[in-house]
């Protein structure tokens, strides 16, 4: 006996479909409610996530994370030498340059000392021997830019005057003149760490007193300049002759 194919029946097709069309309008429409009420679907969410902002937001977590978790890391460590530095080779040319530079910047500074004394005017002051050694040994760091260097130099020595034109000599000035130089440094993003000794030296040193704000200029910034001359030729030789 043959079989006969069965067909569904079209009513019974219809009811599935608008069975199921009745059961996701209201979904649909529980979402689209929920997206105007500010609730967001889970795609919309995950879209949400992979926008540059988020990501970019998600870096500075990670970032501040990791740096408190620097902060954790055990004080003996900075007391011990710098593994990345130790496992650098060290060449000849990396000694001999920086500390003939050196050498050249105080040779020259001792001359002019000689032939500006007369005026009462000295080139070759203690903060300069820390300017040198950042310049030679360490050109790249932040504190050897030539803008942190300038502006650290001019700016701190003009507050160093200002300080004993109000309080004399004393510990008041020494310290106001201090906290301004690093408050100044801070502000103006100029990281030049010996530039702070400027305005003490200042305070303590009656032969700059007659320098009034030309102080700002000589000796250390006109000194900047020379050593900063004398940086381009040691960064020149031990970079093409080392040995």
């Amino acid at each position: 006996m043959a079989s006969v194919p069965v067909k569904p029946l079209p009513l019974l097709r219809r009811n599935i479909t608008s069975t199921t069309a009745s059961k996701s309008s209201p979904m649909l429409a529980n979402v689209s409610s929920r997206h105007f009420l500010g609730i967001f679907t889970y795609n919309e969410s995950l879209r949400q996530m992979r926008t540059p902002a988020s990501l970019s937001h998600r870096r500075r977590v990670s970032t501040v994370a990791s740096s408190a978790g620097n902060l954790t890391a055990p004080s003996w460590d900075s007391w011990k030498p710098d593994r990345t530095a130790a496992a650098t080779a060290l060449l000849m040319s990396d000694v001999i340059w920086p500390a003939a530079g050196a050498f050249a910047a105080m040779a020259i500074l001792g001359r002019m000392d000689q032939m500006l004394y007369p005026k009462g005017i000295s080139m070759s002051v203690a903060p300069l021997g820390a300017v040198s050694a950042i310049l030679f040994i360490t050109p790249s760091a932040p504190a050897a830019r030539k803008y942190n260097m300038f502006l650290a130099q001019i700016g701190c020595a003009a507050i160093g005057v200002v300080a004993f034109s109000f309080f004399g000599p004393g510990w008041l000035a020494r310290s106001v003149a201090l906290a301004a130089s690093i408050a100044f440094m801070v502000i103006t993003r100029a990281n030049h760490p010996p530039a702070a000794s400027l305005p003490l030296m200042f305070i303590d040193g009656a032969k700059f007193h007659h320098l009034n704000f030309w102080y700002a200029l000589f000796p250390g910034a006109a000194a900047c300049v020379i050593l900063c001359l004398l940086q381009s030729i040691v960064c020149y030789l031990k970079e093409n002759m080392k040995f």
